[in-house]
């Protein structure tokens, strides 16, 4: 199942560069090698590549612990705190789940440089719902 999430082509998470390091059902961490796709104007990192990495693990590792009981993980709210900038090197993520509950999953991901510095904060909110039906052709629907 994760494999599947992080390869798919054409998202965001392959678009951007993302990698999954490790999946747990409590703890996910992910990395980015920064690029000049990942840098705004002023060369660091763009603040939304942080928030698209921390929906990316928490959502991730919230469909991998749900996908058995035939749910799914949709992003529900993104809270980023940036404290210091990333020009270069890797990004680093490490999701922490909070709160595992039956509608509802709250991770904290933080997110360090290459010498282990935080460099911004994310809480990540996802809904767990059923999975939808598969439509067989034919349907009218």
């Amino acid at each position: 199942m994760s494999e599947a999430l992080s390869s798919a082509p054409q998202t965001l998470t392959s678009v951007l560069g993302f990698e999954t390091v490790d999946v747990e059902r409590d703890r996910a961490r992910a990395r980015v090698e920064v690029a000049d796709r990942h840098r705004q104007p002023y060369g660091i990192v763009h603040g939304g590549v942080y928030a698209a990495l921390a929906e990316s693990i928490a959502s991730e590792a919230t469909a991998v612990a749900v996908h058995e009981g035939g749910k799914i993980a949709i992003g529900m709210s993104n809270f980023v705190t940036f404290m210091r900038p990333i020009s270069s090197g890797t990004v680093h993520a490490e999701a922490i789940a909070k709160h595992a509950g039956s509608t509802t999953w709250v991770w904290d991901v933080e997110m360090t440089d290459d010498e282990g510095r935080l460099c911004a904060a994310s809480r990540v909110t996802v809904a767990v719902r059923p999975r939808p039906q598969e439509r067989s052709p034919g349907s009218g629907s």
